[in-house]
């Protein structure tokens, strides 16, 4: 039996925590996944590490001011190319020569790239939710249109993917997104008034860039991943439902039209639910570590408290909403995690922001590229102003 062609990877965002874990999975299958693509916004010291290692065809800086530095770190590597900026990516994303786009970029900046890999057919491993948050509707056209694959990294979003596989269409009652809870979990609103930016950044269960883990602090990771689920499977608002599991083994719960619960469950380790959406239909062997009931012989779940962490509440509110109401949701609150990491605002003001914003903000029931371009701009001005 011959060997399979190697999958060929654009790996957008290859500096950051699902970016470096993305290539332990290459590592882990040498001959499986050829690396064609590595970009990063800041980091040009591990980027061009990365490139001499993997050897790609493109690396891309985002951060232009750089680009001269990461060209002559690699003028000995001749196979290698180097460009800069949101062009640079965009093109990168599309090449002729890339099968899988995983998009490991954070926020916002995740959009744009995604939509050119898109509009080049190609299957999309996606790890930047607001991507999906921000132009959904849009985002899942251009897929059909197109025909490319959105295969979700996320872990929830992977649990839910590996329990659809092989149920029929339209069998889903509803889904039920788990939260570790975040540090926070249990915590008066008058506790979290004194919160650190060094408290906030102390994950129990899971290790994560600065603005995702900020976003499970404030329970914002959860209310993004609602809105994407909504877009990558198909679903009703109604049909999503979310459940704080402190020990993070149940990833997530899929509830079948007769009543029937499915639920994946693993170690909390970004790497499975990248190799599952990297090697997919297959499932390739491993030795990551297993999980074990013994060690976990109790697993328990509660009710998120809203009306604490009231972030969650208001992505319900803004997926019912429609329309660029998520964008908003998603700018105001790029904006605030960023100004509560410079310590300009406390804990409790991150969903104040965000509240404040998609009330000031223009609404639009049916908003284009263009539209969300705006509004994300519009959105940003309105935050920073509140932030100050």
């Amino acid at each position: 039996m011959t060997s399979p062609q190697p999958r060929s990877l654009a790996l957008l965002g290859s500096t950051g925590s699902i970016g470096t874990q993305t290539l332990d999975v290459v590592r882990a299958h040498p001959g499986r996944f050829r690396v064609a693509v590595l970009t990063a916004q800041r980091q040009a010291d591990l980027l061009v590490q990365q490139a001499r290692e993997f050897r790609p065809a493109v690396v891309v800086i985002g951060d232009e001011a750089q680009y001269a530095g990461v060209k002559a770190a690699l003028a000995q590597q001749p196979e290698t190319t180097v460009l800069a900026g949101p062009a640079g990516l965009a093109e990168a994303a599309a090449r002729p020569d890339v099968d899988v786009v995983l998009t490991a970029l954070v926020g916002y900046a995740g959009l744009l790239p995604t939509i050119a890999a898109l509009k080049a057919g190609k299957t999309i491993a996606l790890a930047n939710k607001e991507t999906l948050v921000v132009a959904g509707q849009l985002v899942t056209s251009l897929a059909r249109q197109h025909g490319a694959a959105i295969y979700p990294v996320d872990s929830e979003h992977s649990a839910i993917f590996q329990c659809l596989v092989g149920e029929q269409p339209g069998s889903v009652e509803k889904i039920i997104l788990t939260a570790s809870g975040g540090p926070f979990r249990g915590r008066s609103a008058q506790e979290l008034a004194r919160v650190t930016k060094a408290q906030a950044l102390k994950h129990p269960n899971w290790d994560m860039g600065a603005k995702i883990t900020i976003d499970s602090a404030s329970l914002m990771n959860k209310g993004l991943e609602v809105i994407e689920a909504k877009w990558l499977f198909g679903l009703a608002d109604e049909q999503i439902d979310v459940v704080v599991h402190p020990q993070s083994i149940i990833h997530s719960l899929v509830q079948f039209q007769d009543g029937s619960l499915k639920a994946q469950l693993g170690l909390p380790d970004m790497k499975l639910p990248i190799q599952y959406a990297l090697g997919y239909p297959e499932r390739l062997p491993n030795q990551f570590p297993r999980f074990s009931f013994l060690d976990y012989p109790t697993l328990t779940f509660e009710r998120p408290d809203g009306d604490t962490f009231r972030n969650l509440p208001l992505a319900f509110e803004a997926m019912r909403r429609g329309g660029n109401a998520p964008c908003v949701l998603n700018a105001a609150n790029e904006v605030a995690v960023a100004a509560f990491l410079r310590e300009q605002i406390g804990f409790l003001q991150l969903p104040d922001v965000v509240e404040s914003c998609l009330q000031r903000v223009s609404y639009l029931a049916e908003p284009s590229l263009d539209d969300y371009v705006q509004t994300d701009a519009e959105t940003r001005r309105v935050a920073a102003e509140l932030v100050k």
